[in-house]
């Protein structure tokens, strides 16, 4: 029987967590390294797999790992063995333990043959400025190593291209699986070849009958008004024959969304609106003019291991979220000013209050619709967000077709419930071809893993390769530089309410930070400062930007009797190591009328 999601998720976690609380990377590479140099001869530098397997075995590596991850056939038989005593506190005396529903037996080939899930590879490159590009994206049949004699089976696979270079070989990944421990008896490559052709067989099906709908839905959703075929209504994520997921393939919309619960790693809704509005943001590459928007829907693995994507990238991962945080969440499809298209979040409180999420920035809009039949004596409101029409909005079980009169935002009712405003498709064809363990469906969510950034230790680097490039900066203009280190530090509170602001729209802190620079700067001189925000750590891109803004200028080149000048940097950490990172530039200096 197949784990659930939410299980598999837990799982996933507590054995990334056990591996990085062992430092079982740094102990392979201290092997390998020493495998190399040690035991091999220096011109047969090459280390094959079974020479790293066999090298981590000798030194006990493997076996440690086994030992740690326990399995236990139920709590109760723990419970039995030494009864609890009663306390006042709770202390965490035993290493994580994973529990298995039926005894300590490995389950067999044929149950596993049932788990459908494929593992999804992902290959990124990393430029030597940080910046991360898709290369290709290979979801892989595992099942194959079921009949595999010794379990054991090397696959060689063909990696293809992403977006517009999707049907372009970009080289060949060699494979090897190996099950562990083994499987008391393999299956038959004649059963494992028909359950895969039973599947696909099933999934072709399925996707045949949905289309078979989407297309009857399609027509009766032009029936109520010919104009709306130039309405934005997305059923699948395509708009032309080259814009799909990053593998080239079309998928209903729905089946990017899904509940997704971050464990201890986000505590609000609106923290996690902030971690995705940190994830960069980077256009689909358009290929040749037209000026016509490129669209490439990124899975979510994709889209984290990158660390940027697309707004609709963006938007699909903040609905995911709040669902998982509880709330009624849709992905808004439609446009911005001058008619770009655009993807935002929606989310319908229980006393009809709807709210606009931008998933790029993180902010946050009250929707209060305008009567248009209202008198012009009648003050309406004014709208604050970016929006101006609006096609389609879906989650994972729902998708709804905009049908009033005008796609105008700002006039727009939500009321789902309305059939002559939002034209609803069918639950059960979603759910057909969209929920969980549906083989046509995107893989199971990854779950988010915790930030591997040292918010204080990269706070220093970046703020000490500031130093040095500002005065390398105030060198080549013949200036000194002469740094005030306690009117640095006066800087951080400043840098903490902005990111507060940011994360909860509440401004604490200003009095105090204000009062503290008073206290700082005598009478007579004058205080300038200038607060800037990223989304990287590259201090050389960051400085090239400040330099472009005259305010930042005016302070880092300050000229003047006794200029001092300080910087400070703050870095906040997210899931996913993304980070947000605050610089403040400031000086003080006597002033000379």
């Amino acid at each position: 029987m197949a784990l659930p999601p939410e299980k598999a998720s837990e799982l996933k976690q507590i054995i990334h967590q056990q591996l990085v609380k062992m430092d079982v990377h740094g102990r392979i590479r201290e092997v390998l390294a020493e495998t190399i140099r040690e035991e091999l001869a220096p011109e047969h530098q090459q280390l094959s797999t079974e020479d790293l397997i066999k090298a981590l075995r000798q030194r006990g590596i493997i076996d440690d790992v086994m030992k740690e991850l326990k399995f236990v056939t139920d709590v109760n038989e723990r419970d039995r063995t030494s009864a609890p005593k009663p306390s006042t506190h709770f202390v965490d005396r035993e290493p994580p333990v994973l529990k298995k529903s039926e005894g300590s037996k490995m389950v067999d080939a044929t149950t596993m043959l049932s788990i459908c899930d494929p593992v999804h590879m992902v290959l990124i490159k990393t430029d030597t400025f940080g910046e991360t590009t898709l290369v290709a994206s290979y979801f892989l049949e595992w099942r194959s190593v079921l009949a595999a004699e010794n379990g054991i089976t090397n696959v060689a696979v063909e990696l293809l291209g992403v977006g517009t270079e999707s049907k372009v070989s970009v080289g060949v990944l060699n494979i090897r699986l190996e099950m562990y421990p083994q499987l008391n008896k393999t299956l038959s490559p004649e059963v494992t070849n028909t359950q895969f052709a039973l599947e696909r067989q099933k999934t072709a099906e399925k996707e045949r009958l949905f289309l078979v709908y989407a297309k009857q839905w399609w027509r009766e959703y032009l029936q109520i008004r010919p104009t709306h075929n130039v309405r934005l209504v997305k059923i699948f994520a395509q708009i032309s024959d080259d814009s799909t997921d990053e593998n080239g393939v079309n998928r209903p919309v729905c089946s990017y969304i899904r509940p997704l619960r971050a464990g201890r790693l986000l505590d609000t809704p609106r923290q996690a609106a902030r971690f995705v509005s940190v994830l960069g943001y980077e256009r689909a590459p358009v290929i040749g003019g037209g000026g016509g928007k490129q669209e490439q829907w990124c899975t979510l693995l994709a889209f984290l291991c990158r660390n940027k994507g697309d707004c609709e990238d963006h938007a699909n991962l903040l609905c995911s979220l709040l669902l998982g945080f509880g709330l009624e969440a849709f992905v808004c499809v439609g446009t911005k000013a001058k008619g770009v298209p655009h993807a935002w979040v929606m989310t319908c409180g229980t006393d009809g209050t709807i709210t606009f999420w931008e998933s790029l920035t993180g902010h946050r809009y009250i929707h209060r619709p305008i009567n248009p039949d209202d008198p012009p004596i009648v003050e309406q409101p004014k709208p604050l967000y970016p929006y101006r029409t609006i096609g389609c909005i879906f989650n994972h079980q729902k998708f709804f077709g905009n049908c009033q009169p005008t796609d105008a935002v700002e006039v727009c009712v939500f009321d789902l419930h309305d059939e002559s405003k939002w034209k609803p498709m069918s639950g059960e064809a979603i759910k057909s071809i969209c929920s969980p363990g549906a083989t046509s469906s995107v893989p199971p969510f990854p779950p988010l893993c915790a930030s591997t950034v040292d918010a204080a230790v990269t706070s220093n680097e970046i703020e000490l390769q500031l130093r040095i490039l500002i005065s390398e900066h105030r060198k080549d203009l013949g200036l000194s530089t002469v740094w005030d280190d306690h009117l640095s530090y006066l800087l951080s509170p400043a840098l903490a309410a902005y990111e507060l602001e940011r994360t909860t729209s509440i401004s604490a802190g200003n009095e105090e930070f204000q009062d503290a620079v008073r206290r700082a700067v005598p009478d007579g001189h004058t205080f300038k400062g200038f607060p800037i925000h990223f989304v990287y750590r590259n201090a050389r891109r960051a400085f090239a930007t400040c330099l472009r803004s005259p305010f930042c200028e005016e302070i880092i080149c300050c000229r003047g009797d006794q200029v001092r000048l300080a910087v400070r940097v703050r870095v906040f950490t997210y899931p996913e190591s993304a980070c947000a990172v605050w610089i403040m530039f400031a000086c003080k200096y006597r002033s000379v009328l």
